[in-house]
């Protein structure tokens, strides 16, 4: 026969340890549960004093409204009278806030119920008597004080006081009783928790002592998860840094955008008047040619400004297509010469076999150009700009570290500078607009944030490395293209006037610039109507068969361009259409890209762009 197992000698410790531990947690919650109802039972007595505070402020407040009325009766004199009304308002919200503290009691709501009705009565008695002793009646206002209907009033709403006060009582002293029962288990809970914890920790200390090479094993390994805790927490906070600061850079970008956007508009007006100027100047009549050139040279910088603000702010329309980044670098690096100037040495490192993106060839230019005056500029004493190009993956790991980034293929360019380089601090504000470290009058600040925004709104990924001393550089990241797709060949329109026969409906809601479209457009030869609604426009469109062209803003009243548009056409349905607008978030651009086969021009427009867009249009 097999023999029974032994019992091991620290079982007994082992159960005892568990059953110490669970009464604990159980006696423990117990006591933080008396805890919460000792703390409702106080609060529920403090409850029941401001409710007799409110019933004594009652009564002492008709009191005094009551001496008051008697003292003017007997006198006539109105200094008596000087405290009834504060007595009057002060019992309102008095009876309000004692309706509101016993809210709870439907008991106490019926009585304050007859007190309110009790006091509105006698003070509608005090009222009446002081208005015949005002009016020279002395002896009525007496005979009504004589009546007794007052004093029985008073004695009622006494007696409704007491018996309100003494249902307070009550409650008082049922509260209490509880409050004290509560109490008294709190302190026996508390005693009992501390003698259990004081057993757990004798026995803890008991296997502790037995158990020494096992604790040393978890202290180990409780090291070793801190560790690891906190490397989590320090990428935690790193992320949420960029988090935070993508969200700022956001806000800003909102603020900056509906800057960008009204001011386009007031430019729209002011660029088609200087344009019509200096072209209806047929000579330089008292020296005014100079002049509209200089205000037009201001508003090219200004709209400039605009477009820069409205490319950080993610809001600007772009034209993506299919772009071999090398053959673009290649073809630009002459421009690039020309603009850093001689002391600049600059190299090329193109990748073989670079995938296409699909981007806004004009903005990736742009970003480009912005990127690489501020690495001239770092370089006062000359030195190397290097552009790469390369084919990356970005893992999740990369992309859990930086935010607005998913993971993927990318297409990278990176421009890199020998200047001296950036603070951490200065370049993690390198792409907030209006910050820039040049000196006053050398730069806008808004160059970085202008290749930030456009970045973004391509769907790609934007990163600065700089060290003090060694140099700087940002490194550009844009989607793959996958499949085959061929670059398109661009086109440059040629300035054209139109003719009599061709003619536009220009819809715009805002008069001014309704008016400089129109303007413009018979300057250039066309035959112009208009119209300040779409309303407006679809009955011209039904009268005028002869229209060819709709030249509408986007965002108009009652309905928008786009809607407009699609009306048009099945009125007329080979009708060009050319949308304008300074806003960009709208019907005919979706997450900052053109829909397809829609023409577009943007407020502000030159004569010259407004010419070559419709032509351009009418001709396709």
């Amino acid at each position: 026969m097999s023999k029974a197992p032994t019992p091991r000698p620290l079982a007994p410790l082992y159960w005892g340890l568990l059953v110490s531990t669970t009464l604990a947690a159980a006696i423990t919650a117990a006591t933080f549960w008396l805890g919460g109802q000792a703390q409702v039972e106080d609060q529920w007595v403090r409850h029941t004093l401001a409710v007799r505070s409110e019933l004594q402020r009652i009564q002492l407040l008709l009191s005094r409204a009551e001496s008051s009325q008697r003292g003017f009766l007997l006198t006539g004199r109105d200094e008596y009278l000087a405290p009834f009304d504060p007595a009057s308002d002060a019992l309102t919200a008095a009876l309000g806030r004692a309706a509101a503290l016993i809210a709870d009691n439907p008991q106490q709501v019926q009585a304050t119920g007859i007190l309110r009705q009790l006091v509105s009565e006698k003070l509608g008695e005090l009222n009446q008597t002081i208005a015949l002793r005002k009016n020279g009646h002395p002896d009525e206002a007496l005979s009504v004080v004589n009546t007794g209907e007052g004093r029985r009033t008073m004695a009622a709403i006494a007696n409704q006081i007491a018996t309100m006060q003494e249902t307070e009582d009550q409650l008082l002293s049922q509260r209490e009783a509880n409050g004290a029962f509560f109490n008294l288990l709190l302190q026996v809970g508390s005693i009992v928790v501390f003698l259990l914890i004081g057993a757990v920790a004798v026995l803890v200390a008991f296997f502790a002592n037995r158990s020494v090479s096992a604790i040393d094993s978890s202290n180990a390994q409780l090291a070793t998860a801190n560790r690891t805790l906190l490397e989590q927490i320090s990428q935690r906070e790193q992320v949420e840094g960029q988090l935070r600061q993508a969200q700022k850079m956001e806000a800003i970008g909102q603020l900056t955008g509906g800057i960008a956007h009204d001011f386009n508009n007031m430019l729209g007006v002011v660029v088609g008047a200087l344009d019509l100027m200096r072209r209806r100047l047929k000579v330089d009549e008292f020296g005014l040619g100079g002049l509209i050139d200089a205000a037009m040279k201001a508003t090219e910088r200004s709209a400039a400004l605009t477009q820069r603000l409205l490319a950080f702010a993610r809001q600007q329309p772009l034209a993506p297509e299919p772009l071999d980044a090398n053959r673009m670098i290649a073809e630009m690096s002459g421009l690039l010469r020309s603009t850093l100037g001689e002391q600049i040495e600059i190299e090329t490192v193109l990748a073989a076999g670079l995938w296409k993106t699909t981007v806004d060839p004009h903005q990736l230019e742009s970003a480009i150009i912005n990127i690489s005056i501020n690495a001239r500029d770092a370089m006062p004493e000359g030195g190397k700009l290097t552009i790469e190009t390369g084919n990356v993956y970005l893992d999740e790991a990369y992309c859990n570290e930086n935010a607005e980034v998913a993971p993927g293929q990318f297409v990278l360019i990176a421009v890199s500078d020998q200047g001296v380089g950036m603070r951490p601090d200065v370049s993690a504000r390198a792409f907030d607009p209006f910050f820039t470290t040049k000196p006053p009058g050398k730069g806008t600040g808004l160059g970085l944030s202008q290749v930030y925004g456009f970045v973004k709104q391509s769907r790609g990924h934007i990163k600065i490395y700089s060290e003090l001393g060694t140099g700087t550089t940002v490194k550009i990241y844009l989607p793959r293209l996958y499949g085959q797709a061929e670059e398109p060949k661009r086109v440059v329109p040629q300035f054209t006037n139109g003719t009599a026969n061709e003619a536009v409906l220009v819809v715009e809601d805002d008069p001014l610039m309704r008016r400089l479209s129109s303007d413009s457009l018979r300057e250039l030869g066309y035959t112009v109507f208009e119209s300040e609604s779409a309303a407006g426009a679809l009955a011209v469109l039904g009268d005028t068969p002869g229209i060819t062209l709709l030249f509408t803003d986007v965002v108009m009243p009652e309905m928008n361009g786009k809607k407009l548009a699609e009306a048009a056409l099945r009125i007329k349905p080979g009708l060009k259409v050319l949308f304008t607008t300074g806003y960009t978030p709208n019907a005919v651009v979706h997450g900052g890209v053109l829909d397809a086969d829609v023409n577009f021009i943007t407020k502000p427009f030159t004569l010259q762009q407004l010419a070559n867009k419709v032509r351009a249009v009418l001709g396709a």
